[in-house]
């Protein structure tokens, strides 16, 4: 037997690959983290030690953010997305399409932003105390002003296109009772 037949047989033909569920679930938890992170050291004094201890924590989830937004959209490209039992309309597809169009964009650029606003303001961008980050940027004080703002306004947004996924994936699971939740899982 085939493993596409396998597949078909056991149901997981409506499902995301293994890799692909995965990626999105480590990413998902890696976001949620730096996002409360971010938010939290935003209400902390500049310069103290508990702040820079997280901050560098941020910063180390950011850069993992990044490495694995470049194979999850490899793994997409390659793999595509699973077919449905039951499509959805054009409307929800379209919806979807671009709430995860937007989701995708600041996961790039989210730690891209931080990378720059670090960076050009000379500050270090750590991995989890392993290494460091080359910082490929020059000093430039406003460039990482900038990046800051672009990188806070990127944090709101993700607030809220993350507020809106979860509210869709609970009208789907709640409402609906649809597929779309049991095809990530």
């Amino acid at each position: 037997m085939t493993a596409k037949a396998m597949n078909v047989s056991m149901g997981f033909e409506h499902r995301y690959r293994w890799s692909q569920r995965l990626l999105h679930w480590t990413m998902a938890a890696i976001i949620i983290a730096a996002l409360g992170l971010g938010l939290y050291c935003s209400y902390l004094h500049h310069g103290s030690p508990q702040r820079e201890f997280l901050m560098d924590l941020h910063k180390s989830l950011g850069m993992t953010a990044l490495a694995l937004v470049v194979m999850r959209i490899s793994t997409r490209a390659a793999f595509g997305e699973p077919s449905w039992r039951t499509p959805p309309s054009k409307i929800v597809r379209a919806g979807s399409h671009l709430a995860h169009g937007v989701l995708y964009l600041l996961m790039v650029l989210m730690p891209v932003a931080g990378y720059i606003t670090s960076g050009s303001q000379g500050r270090d961008i750590p991995w989890f105390g392993a290494f460091y980050w080359p910082n490929l940027m020059p000093a430039n004080k406003a460039l990482g002003h900038l990046a800051s703002e672009v990188h806070v306004i990127g944090a709101y947004t993700f607030f809220a296109v993350l507020g809106l996924h979860l509210a869709a994936v609970a009208w789907h699971r709640l409402v609906k009772r649809d597929e779309v939740l049991s095809r990530m899982l």
